[in-house]
């Protein structure tokens, strides 16, 4: 629902990209969900509570990117244990996916992405408003009741939109006009809301008031849920759609028993230890904790503040693409754990780190080592995939007085999910099986990410928490589909290794080599000194306008903490301090 702007909710507004303080912080992309977990910290919530009102209310002001519709991974520094904790809320495959379900039964092909996209096919089982209840009941110390009122009362009120969310709108204006619910809710009369203007959301209001009133169970086989069935198996297509779109839309076979049978896992997290850091970041879905992990052993075999800045990048870049060459052979939700403990040993990560010559680029892409738990040379395997390019999900930072410290990485896949609004609910639904591969791509091998019953896809999110001396020192995430592994590594190169200040290390141009022919960069890393040295060593590139969109908080001792949103990308974030 659009009307002219109002004022703004009335929470104490925070200072800006970056902010120092004490009593505890928030970063997010969003000032309004900044705003909000700052309140509740204030109010004397923990960091679990701050979190998941923060995450609560970007579903209302980041819709495109984030919201219960979709899904994530939540990792926890406990103050009390001096433990990390995980929590995979990633959306789940229905039980009638089948290895093939993205390939046209009429032709034998892969669906064009879109086709698989904007459908009921691509929307998998939602696990973050399960993963906002564990949490709380774990470790919080609100319930999801009271966490949710905040954001329900943005949805109510409105927020202004702004040029992103504008632009947001205007680059999915096609898909969203095939579906009644999308058109009346983000084309209110037929185009994007202006900028400036407000967005009211009274159906997520009432959403998070059921689920506040009657629990999870509302959502996981209640109302909500068969609402959720109904939109997948019967998308709801627009009469005369105002865009035309050269694609059937697709139903899907979700079921309320997919819904009903729904868990949040607690895996253990992945660690590995980096020049006397203690890294922790999340497993299998995800390949975020193992793809860093593994490169940032890979680089711990060069004194990379020793080096010049090109060769540090250099490095930099060669670890990332031997270690996506790994992720892409061995990662996907099955994997056992032994295997990948194995990819994050220092005899593996050696047998990688072999292969770089400090002269030249290697020829791209690289093939996958041999994580057998014998090292001796520099052993490869075959097989190889490209990688997954979605470039969508919101990512929040939160730590509280007591020392506790949250790290959360949101989505619902591509921006603007499969573009369908639930009618009636005011969320979009996610089109995260999208990020299976659709058919083999490992050769005669066995590929990880196939789909399947039950199956949740591989995810590249790498939510990451770094302890000193048990201690926490730096805690960061970023969207950006594939990028946000070489986004997190290249920000703690940046802040480890070549003497960068946080806010430094997340302004740094970006570059991401997933093991691709060419570098994916921004133009200011492709036009630097060390851009320019880099194209001598034989690296290629791609431009790329914006990498990522980070947040990180780091943690200065007695107390201080340095509140860090992405300083320079999508308009910049917005961070704050209680004090």
């Amino acid at each position: 629902m659009l009307v002219p702007a109002v004022p703004a909710p009335a929470h104490k507004a925070p200072s800006g990209p970056t902010v120092t303080g004490y009593g505890g912080a928030v970063a997010s992309v969003d000032a309004t969900a900044t705003a909000v977990g700052l309140q509740v910290l204030r109010d004397g919530g923990n960091a679990v509570d701050a979190a998941v009102a923060v995450a609560a209310t970007l579903g209302v002001t980041e819709p495109f990117s984030a919201g219960i519709g979709g899904g994530g991974f939540f990792v926890y520094y406990d103050a009390k244990t001096g433990r990390v904790s995980t929590l995979d809320g990633r959306e789940t495959a229905p039980q009638t996916m089948t290895p093939t379900a993205f390939v046209n039964p009429a032709t034998g092909q892969p669906y064009a992405f879109q086709e698989a996209r904007v459908s009921g096919l691509s929307a998998g089982v939602p696990g973050t408003l399960a993963t906002w209840d564990t949490a709380l009941e774990r470790w919080g110390t609100r319930s999801l009741s009271r966490s949710l009122r905040p954001a329900a009362d943005v949805a109510r009120r409105g927020f202004t939109v702004d040029a992103t969310f504008n632009q947001q709108v205007t680059d999915n204006r096609a898909a969203f006009a095939q579906f009644s619910s999308t058109s009346a809710l983000f084309l209110p009369g037929g185009a994007p809301p202006a900028v400036g203007s407000t967005l009211r959301n009274p159906d997520l209001a009432a959403t998070y008031d059921l689920v506040a009133r009657r629990g999870i169970g509302a959502f996981y086989g209640g109302d909500v849920g068969r609402d959720i069935v109904t939109t997948v198996q019967q998308p709801p297509l627009a009469s005369n759609p105002a865009q035309p779109w050269q694609y059937q839309i697709r139903p899907g076979g979700m079921t309320l028993a997919d819904l009903r049978s729904y868990e949040v896992r607690r895996p253990d997290p992945t660690h590995v230890r980096y020049r006397g850091y203690d890294v922790y970041g999340m497993a299998t879905p995800s390949s975020g904790g193992s793809t860093v992990g593994e490169a940032l052993n890979i680089l711990e075999r060069s004194n990379l503040s020793a080096l010049g800045r090109t060769a540090a990048l250099h490095r930099y870049l060669e670890a990332s693409a031997l270690s996506f060459a790994d992720r892409n052979r061995y990662v996907g939700d099955h994997t056992s754990r032994r295997v990948l403990d194995e990819l994050l040993t220092d005899g593996f990560a050696a047998e990688r780190a072999c292969q770089i010559d400090p002269a030249r680029a290697l020829s791209k892409p690289v093939l996958p080592g041999v994580p057998d738990g014998d090292y001796a040379g520099c052993a490869t395997a075959a097989g190889g995939a490209a990688p997954d390019l979605g470039q969508s999900t919101t990512n929040l930072t939160v730590a509280d007085k007591w020392g506790n410290v949250v790290e959360y990485t949101l989505t619902i896949e591509q921006i603007g999910g499969n573009g369908i609004v639930v009618p009636g609910r005011g969320f979009l639904l996610n089109n995260e099986l999208t990020d299976f591969n659709f058919t083999p791509t490992q050769g005669t091998a066995d590929d990880p990410n196939l789909p399947g019953p039950g199956k949740r896809p591989r995810s590249s999110m790498a939510p990451t928490i770094v302890l000193q001396h048990g201690k926490p020192f730096l805690a960061l995430g970023s969207p950006g589909g594939s990028t946000i592994i070489t986004t997190v590594l290249q920000i703690l190169v940046n802040r480890l290794d070549l003497g960068m200040t946080l806010p430094e290390a997340l302004a740094a141009p970006r570059a991401t080599q997933r093991n691709t022919a060419a570098v994916t960069a921004e133009p200011s890393f492709i036009a630097s000194a060390e851009g320019t040295a880099l194209a001598g060593l034989g690296h290629t590139y791609t431009p790329m306008a914006e990498i990522g969109a980070a947040t990180a908080i780091e943690f200065l001792g007695r107390g201080k903490l340095l509140a860090c949103a992405e300083p320079v990308r999508r308009g910049t974030g917005s961070a704050g301090t209680v004090r």
